[in-house]
């Protein structure tokens, strides 16, 4: 079982919710009431002794332990986590503990929940750690395991995924066959499936899950929630309540906070790597390019989740259905006129092309000038990342006789560019030469000014 425990620190009595965050913890006897005048529980040395956990899932270390999730089915945890979103991640943690004790675990795998294993240590509060070991982890990964554990005096409890099902996959469809119909199934067999079971032992989670990492998965994930997808010990949705710290920390915030506290991090961050799952799916990124872009490049933006906050997709999805098959216009909207995602590349030196504008010029052997056209879609965050160097080099290259477009490719569009345009993912860039009808692809994710520059000085 993770457990870091020094038993002469303790905690306060503890209601949830209450009217103010709670403060950082001091020593004291230790106890957790489930309400006022409610049960309370002396947890002094119920953490000493770990219990063999089942195969299947995280079994607590103090069963007797009562706690308020077992009513969290009818419990609407938005005002909580409004009251909440305010707070430092540290006062968030203290609360996330000090609720569930021994029926909550931290789920760890990188920079962030490294971050998550100091603040759960600052609060002073036993706590537990989990992982996902998919078999297909970095050896740098493995490392940053082994480093965490002895730094914090900790041992990780690791999930692994089931042997027959990893066997029959690869046997069916070979090692690598996420790079031809989709990562989800891999990772619904490596990283879900365990995932589920460690969950069903526990009645609450706390996750690395920020914000900034993924603005079109990610975006409007609070601090605290009920737990959309997987189920906890008492079983059903609902039965679990999902903690996320660190939600409305920047990145740069918590490497900030990793550097000042001098703790383990992963190595291959030092060689480009950001966001790091399993090895043949991970990749470091390059200047202009968001922290995702590293996790399954070969798919579209949209899909850039394992499936452990599969939740996360649902907004998004809901957003999309009413972007997709609208065309090119500036910006799309709900039947009832209600605005969603405004379009992006907007410049006086970008031609907004139509489905006959980039057919048009598809088919012209003989061009007056060359064009360079970005295919791409207004709500992938990758597009999004790369606005301001596309808007530069559409200035930069003014006057120069190389015309500079963007042709939306989402929607009923998507189709069509795929099969004449050779879209892969968003975004694609394409290179129109003057005397040629066929259109040559920039095959670098470097989309930074200077990159495409060097591109099409390179061919015009």
């Amino acid at each position: 079982m993770a457990l870091a425990f020094t038993s002469s620190i303790s905690t306060p009595s503890f209601t949830f919710p209450s009217s103010h965050p709670t403060n950082i913890p001091s020593t004291g006897s230790i106890t957790i009431s489930e309400r006022p005048n409610g049960p309370t529980v002396n947890l002094r040395r119920s953490f000493l002794k770990p219990v063999n956990a089942q195969p299947d899932s995280l079994v607590p270390l103090a069963a007797a332990t009562t706690f308020f999730a077992s009513e969290t089915k009818d419990q609407d945890l938005h005002p909580i986590a409004t009251h909440l979103d305010n707070a430092s991640p540290l006062q968030i943690m203290d609360r996330a503990l000090a609720t569930f004790g021994s029926d909550i675990a931290i789920a760890f795998s990188g920079a962030e929940d490294v971050a998550l294993i100091e603040y759960a240590k600052l609060t002073g509060r036993a706590f537990r750690v989990f992982s996902l070991d998919t078999g297909r982890l970095n050896p740098e990964t493995y490392q940053l395991f082994d480093a965490v554990e002895k730094h914090y005096g900790i041992r990780i409890e690791y999930m692994f995924p089931d042997a027959v099902e990893v066997q029959a996959l690869v046997r069916s469809k070979g090692l690598f066959s996420f790079y031809e119909d989709g990562h989800q199934e891999c990772c619904r067999v490596r990283k879900v499936r365990p995932l589920r079971r460690a969950l069903k032992g526990l009645r609450a989670w706390i996750t690395g899950q920020r914000k900034d990492q993924s603005p079109g998965t990610r975006s409007e994930i609070p601090v605290v929630q009920v737990d959309p997808v997987f189920e906890g010990m008492d079983g059903g949705i609902g039965s679990l309540v999902k903690w996320n710290p660190v939600a409305n920390v920047k990145g740069n915030d918590i490497w900030n906070f990793l550097r000042a506290m001098n703790v383990p991090v992963n190595s291959l961050h030092s060689q480009g790597y950001v966001s790091i799952g399993c090895e043949p799916c991970t990749r470091p990124v390059l200047p202009g390019q968001h922290e995702r872009e590293g996790r399954w490049w070969w798919e579209d933006a949209k899909a850039k989740e394992c499936g452990l906050h599969k939740g996360n997709l649902k907004q998004q999805e809901e957003g999309a259905a009413h972007l997709e098959g609208n065309g090119n216009g500036v910006s799309q909207s709900h039947a009832n006129g209600a605005a969603t995602v405004p379009d992006i590349f907007n410049s006086q030196n970008v031609v907004n092309l139509s489905r006959t504008g980039i057919e048009n010029l598809a088919k012209l052997e003989d061009r007056k000038e060359p064009w360079v056209v970005v295919l791409y879609a207004p709500w992938c965050p990758y597009c999004q990342a790369m606005e301001e160097s596309y808007v530069e080099l559409a200035q930069k290259l003014e006057g120069s006789g190389v015309k500079v477009g963007k042709f939306r490719a989402d929607g009923e569009q998507k189709e069509f560019a795929r099969r004449e345009l050779e879209l892969g993912s968003f975004p694609t860039i394409l290179f129109f030469p003057k005397h040629s009808s066929r259109p040559i692809k920039y095959p670098s994710e470097n989309r930074d000014v200077d990159s495409l520059m060097a591109f099409l000085n390179a061919l015009r």
